[in-house]
């Protein structure tokens, strides 16, 4: 059995332009966050009595607190809190690789599909705006959503700090969509799918480190590895994983096998 650990500590993961069997090592440009934390699967309302996915349940939980769903439709509401993230992050790489722009109509979430349009009513003043989803994050208790500074402002959460907000679903960009367009929303899809599954196999404070397992395990079982580049607590780590899953569930059943300790299924 392969064994490669994991530190247990880390939760937070930045987002990069990797690419599918490629490697990007940006020394001079840090990356922002990304979702690393463990994905831990519920048998018992995730899968039918035959073994297939039920569509819309895919939750995953991390530090006990259980995300869904990641099959999302127009005119799905949810509630909680939204917070906002600005100068620190401005020109750094999101989730789905573009650069952070804090003047942009921008926002982070858990687990929306990326390019998800939603529209974001600050209950406490009832001022709303529309953002699209290009970020993960936050992965603080009871929040659902980071606003860009911009949007943040339109709706007082800049002068706040944090707001209780609802979020309303309204449409889904192409994903090579780097704007809003409600006309062309209204016309598109009605849902989308979190379908971008991979696993997490590594994860090293020295890039020479992840290259070196990148090249090893490249084309592991069919699968490709990718090195994706991080920062947490200030600390720069570069993750490897593996790609090429076609369903949640497949990559649920690689774990299982244990070819590598401590791994853990990673949604884009």
């Amino acid at each position: 059995m392969i064994r490669i650990c994991i530190p247990i500590l880390i939760l937070l993961m930045a987002g990069c332009t990797t690419k599918k069997g490629s490697i990007t090592y940006h020394p001079n440009k840090p990356s922002q966050k990304y979702p690393s934390e463990q994905l831990a699967m519920s048998s018992s309302n995730v899968y039918k009595p035959n073994g297939e996915l039920h569509a819309t349940m895919r939750p995953y939980t991390v530090m006990g607190k259980q995300y869904s769903p990641t099959v999302v439709h127009v005119g799905d509401t949810f509630n909680g809190r939204a917070s906002w993230y600005g100068p620190d992050f401005h020109g750094k790489s999101t989730s789905n690789g573009e650069a952070y722009d804090m003047y942009a109509m921008t926002a982070a979430h858990k687990t929306l599909p990326i390019n998800t349009v939603v529209r974001v009513t600050n209950t406490d003043n009832n001022r709303q705006t529309i953002v699209r989803i290009n970020d993960r994050g936050p992965f603080v208790e009871s929040r659902i959503i980071d606003l860009s500074y911009a949007a943040a402002q339109q709706i007082g959460v800049a002068q706040t700090g944090t707001a209780n907000v609802t979020l309303e679903v309204l449409g889904f960009e192409p994903p090579s969509s780097r704007s809003i367009d409600l006309i062309s929303i209204a016309k598109g899809p009605r849902e989308s799918v979190l379908n971008n599954f991979y696993v997490q196999i590594g994860s090293y404070e020295r890039f020479e480190g992840a290259l070196q397992t990148k090249r090893k395990y490249d084309d592991f079982k069919g699968y490709s590895a990718i090195i994706k580049d991080s920062e947490y607590n200030n600390k720069r780590l570069f993750r490897v994983w593996l790609g090429g899953f076609k369903s949640e569930a497949e990559a649920r059943d690689f774990i299982s096998r244990g070819y590598f300790e401590g791994s853990f299924i990673i949604g884009e």
